[in-house]
C-alpha cells in the first residue's frame, strides 16, 4: 500500500493490517491533540482509542477532499470536547483578579519547552484549556467556540484571557525557579 487511498479503502474493508498501519502513521500526532485536551496521559490515550474507533467506523465519510490528517484531526477534538460535555456538571468557575504584562512571558517562554508547556496546558481548568486549545491550535474564532461549547461570544474572549494570563504566571514562575537553580 504505497497511497494514502489505497490505505483508506483496506481501512474500510476491514483489513487489521491496514488498519494498523493508518493507526501507526497518525496516532503519534494525534496523540499530541489529545493530551492538549486532557489532564493526564491516561485520559489522552482514551481520548485517542475513542477517535481511532469513530475514525474507522466513518471512513466511508471521507470525502477525499481536503487533508485526511486534518478530517480526522476534527474527529479527535470532536471526541475531547465530548469528554469535556460529559463532566461539564463537574467543572468550577475561576476569575482572576491580576494580569501580568507579555513582556515579561515573552522572555520567559523563551527557556520553556514543549513538554513544560504542554504540563502547564493541561493543568489550566477545563473550560478554559478547551477555549485555548480550540482558539490557539485549531484556529476556530470566538464566535464557533461559544456555539461549540455553548457559551457567550464574550465568554470565550474572557476565558481566552484569563487562560492566556493563568499560563503567564506559570511560565514567570518556572523561569524564576530555573534561574535560581542556574545561581545556586
Amino acid at each position: 500500500m504505497d497511497n494514502l487511498e489505497e490505505l483508506i479503502l483496506a481501512c474500510i474493508a476491514g483489513e487489521r493490517l491496514a488498519q494498523n498501519r493508518l493507526y501507526t502513521l497518525f496516532a503519534p500526532r494525534l496523540f499530541m491533540v489529545c493530551q492538549r485536551y486532557s489532564n493526564s496521559r491516561a485520559e489522552a490515550e482514551d481520548i485517542l482509542q475513542e477517535g481511532f474507533i469513530r475514525i474507522f467506523n466513518h471512513l466511508r465519510q471521507f470525502s477525499h477532499k481536503g487533508s485526511f490528517e486534518g478530517w480526522m484531526r476534527k474527529i479527535i477534538v470532536n471526541c475531547a470536547l465530548q469528554r469535556y460535555n460529559n463532566k461539564k456538571n463537574q467543572i468550577q468557575v475561576i476569575t482572576l483578579d491580576n494580569e501580568f504584562p507579555h513582556s515579561e512571558n515573552d522572555k520567559a517562554t523563551a527557556n520553556l519547552g514543549e513538554k513544560e508547556l504542554l504540563k502547564l496546558i493541561r493543568q489550566l481548568p477545563p473550560v478554559y484549556k478547551l477555549v485555548f486549545n480550540l482558539y490557539v491550535f485549531e484556529g476556530y474564532k470566538h464566535r464557533e467556540i461559544a456555539e461549540i461549547l455553548g457559551i457567550s461570544e464574550g465568554t470565550s474572549k474572557s476565558n481566552l484571557s484569563d487562560a492566556r494570563t493563568l499560563l503567564q504566571k506559570e511560565i514567570i514562575k518556572l523561569n524564576h525557579i530555573q534561574e535560581q537553580k542556574i545561581r545556586c
